[in-house]
């Protein structure tokens, strides 16, 4: 028993080490704000998403030597795993250091006999630590007054660095406080009635800090979030106020990079952004924080508890089959699951291993509000009798390799799961003239936040492309994307005689990174609509010197702002400069 206790405790230290180290680089984050150093702060990023592996690895090759030959042996682990429940009950992070056990056990057994004897397929203590989220929160009345609550918020959120204006801030904020809650039908507008609850640490992403909070009025609530920007000058300014679930839910959005969040205990965070975001999975507020992996086991067991309470059958998700993977869904879940075939169908020319490496080179990227986030999953077992007969057919046609019936249970060797969209190209079948507009616009603006952060999506069809509940146009087919510096963008160059011109393939000479924006016109073949209203906001993407020049702009340092609301949303604070001048 002692050998097991030191093989658990080995594994708790190892996750202790992991959570130090997560939470030294993330509290790095507010200087690197307040230094505007964005290179860093991206860096930061990759560097803790890349942390989970390597500390992992670390605790692996200790406890391979302390459990010798019992390594395999399932005793050992059932033995294992009550003892290190034992050490972590009543921990702070319960929850987070059983995924980090799960994620030893899995590396040893490659994702297989995942049993809840043998790891924490569900805990013994819950989901979630129950969590005191009042703890870190700031708390204010409005008995004096919205602008002098204001006035204390923003002086309670101050940096090292100045306010621009403060007081220009305050009034923009209460203009819009007062007109939300003029318009919230449940509302009081007694000031002795309404409150504020306001999350202690700041959001710290890409270029913005983030201060969180909801409005109180009896038992109703507007959820709201600051965003906090830097001037060029070095002084910072609150650039708008966004009101409500689903804008929240948006700056939180699992299309966008993970937050840096002073959290010791993160359940704390999870548990009230849980409240100003109904809507938003668990799963996906770990994530958004950074806990990716735990956000992976907690989505896990919702999928478990969801599929047993659920009678409907899987089936081949809606939209144009793809070349290089095999997408299903349930109607009754959003999300899908989306698998590598064996063989791809030309004129694709990748490998399952360049596929896998660009989801890694996603994962660590900057998504730039426009790539969702997925969850990779191996040997991942369903019920058998949960499949529709035609996509079994399509499974056991284009991915014989990574189907395994064991019994009852259908195994996937290698799966990606992301949130489900609506195909762009599907919706802009029966969209009005207006929605289709939108939509246009939010595609190519889509393309420009990808090519800004780094990113070329490479194969641009529509069907490559989501709408999402909240109407944001998302890419989600990764198979081609490379960095935005490997491309040399080119036109196509004047024909030089009349063969040239009439030539059925091109005469001028293609090498194989070169690319020809000219051609991009392609994508809308069929769609005149479309195109349309795509050329009329966005025809310079044709243009090679637009690539050109945002790839001068990534090699000069220049790191692009990516807004998670609308620009119209902003605070006119150019306008109010010019009235005082």
């Amino acid at each position: 028993m002692e050998r097991r206790e030191r093989f658990a405790r080995i594994i708790l230290n190892g996750f202790e080490s992991y959570f130090a180290e997560f939470q030294n680089i993330t509290l790095g984050a507010r200087t690197r704000f307040e230094n505007a150093d964005w290179l860093g702060m991206h860096a930061a990023g990759t560097e803790r998403i890349d942390l989970y592996k390597r500390k992992l690895s670390a605790v692996l090759g200790t406890v391979k030597l302390v459990a010798g030959e019992d390594l395999q042996n399932f005793d050992f682990w059932r033995d294992t795993r009550r003892i290190y429940a034992g050490l972590i009950r009543n921990h702070n992070n319960f929850e987070i250091a059983e995924t980090f056990y799960n994620s030893v056990y899995n590396a040893v057994f490659e994702h297989r006999q995942v049993r809840n004897d043998y790891v924490f397929v569900f805990s013994s203590q819950g989901d979630i630590p129950l969590a005191d989220s009042t703890l870190v929160l700031r708390h204010y009345k409005v008995d004096k007054g919205v602008g002098s609550t204001l006035r204390q918020l923003l002086d309670d959120y101050r940096l090292n660095i100045p306010y621009e204006d403060v007081e220009r801030d305050i009034g923009f904020i209460k203009e819009a406080v007062d007109r939300e809650l003029n318009s919230a039908p449940n509302f009081t507008l007694d000031p002795d009635d309404i409150r504020l609850e306001v999350l202690t640490n700041h959001f710290y992403r890409n270029k913005g800090a983030y201060v969180v909070g909801r409005i109180l009025s009896g038992q109703d609530q507007v959820p709201f979030v600051l965003p906090i920007l830097h001037t060029e000058n070095g002084s910072v300014y609150v650039d708008t106020v966004l009101f409500g679930s689903d804008m929240v839910s948006v700056v939180f959005s699992f299309t966008r990079s993970y937050f840096m969040i002073d959290a010791t205990i993160p359940s704390q965070y999870v548990l009230f952004l849980a409240k100003l975001m109904p809507a938003k999975p668990i799963s996906e507020i770990y994530n958004c924080m950074g806990f990716n992996k735990h956000g992976k086991t907690y989505f896990h067991r919702n999928a478990v508890r969801h599929m047993e309470s659920t009678t409907d059958k899987f089936e081949i998700a809606p939209g144009i089959k793809g070349m290089v993977m095999s997408v299903f869904t349930l109607e009754s879940y959003p999300f899908v699951f989306k698998i590598i075939k064996d063989r791809f169908t030309p004129p694709k020319e990748v490998t399952r291993d360049e596929v896998m490496e660009k989801y890694r080179l996603v994962k660590r990227a900057d998504r730039a509000g426009r790539m969702a986030d997925t969850q990779e999953f191996t040997n991942l077992a369903f019920a058998r009798d949960r499949f529709s007969d035609e996509l079994m057919e399509e499974l056991m046609t284009v991915a014989p390799s990574q189907i395994s019936e064991q019994g009852k249970a259908l195994v996937i060797g290698h799966l990606y799961v992301e949130r489900r969209m609506t195909p762009l190209n599907l919706f802009l079948q029966d969209a009005s003239d207006e929605a289709l507009k939108s939509a246009m616009i939010e595609y190519g603006n889509a393309i420009k936040e990808l090519a800004a952060a780094n990113i070329f999506p490479g194969d641009m069809l529509l069907k490559n492309f989501g709408v999402t509940r909240h109407g944001r146009v998302v890419f989600y087919d990764y198979d081609e994307i490379v960095p935005l510096l490997d491309c040399n963008f080119r036109r196509i160059p004047e024909p030089r005689n009349e063969m040239e011109e009439m030539a059925s393939k091109p005469w001028y000479t293609v090498g194989p990174n070169d690319i020809f924006p000219e051609e991009f016109r392609l994508f809308f073949s069929g769609n005149q609509r479309a195109r349309k209203a795509f050329d009329d906001r966005h025809s310079d993407l044709y243009e090679a010197s637009f690539w050109q020049s945002l790839q001068e702009q990534i090699r000069s340092g220049y790191v692009e702002s990516f807004y998670p609301y609308r620009r119209r949303l902003r605070f006119p604070r150019e306008e109010a400069a010019q009235r005082r001048a």
